[in-house]
């Protein structure tokens, strides 16, 4: 089995970076962090989005399912990845892979959305 791990914040010291972290080091040949958030240029249908766009691409499409760590910002998801899964959107990738999302918060009132 091998997870790609994804923190939806763009944050090092954020609680979902270092659970997507700790999932690597705690089963380093099972699971992939993929930490090219960060460097995704804005989502435009007209373009191919260029090297990051591939290389999440490639990352999701080596996966046998994805894990995302997100905080929850303003009742929803980063706009940071919801411009990934945009990315993601009509090219295949996602098509029928399973996906956990989770939100490592430091109270049960974050993210509940």
């Amino acid at each position: 089995m091998h997870l790609v791990a994804i923190s939806g914040s763009l944050k090092q010291s954020s609680a979902n970076s270092a659970l997507v972290r700790a999932m690597h080091d705690a089963a380093p040949d099972h699971v992939e962090v993929w930490d090219g958030l960060g460097d995704l240029p804005h989502f435009t249908p007209d373009d191919d989005g260029g090297a990051p766009v591939a290389r999440l691409r490639d990352a999701v499409t080596r996966a046998d399912a994805l894990v995302i760590a997100t905080p929850e910002y303003a009742g929803g998801m980063p706009g940071s990845l919801k411009n990934a899964l945009d990315w993601l959107v009509g090219t295949g990738e996602l098509y029928d892979k399973p996906v956990v999302v989770v939100s490592a918060a430091p109270s049960p009132e974050r993210g509940v959305h």
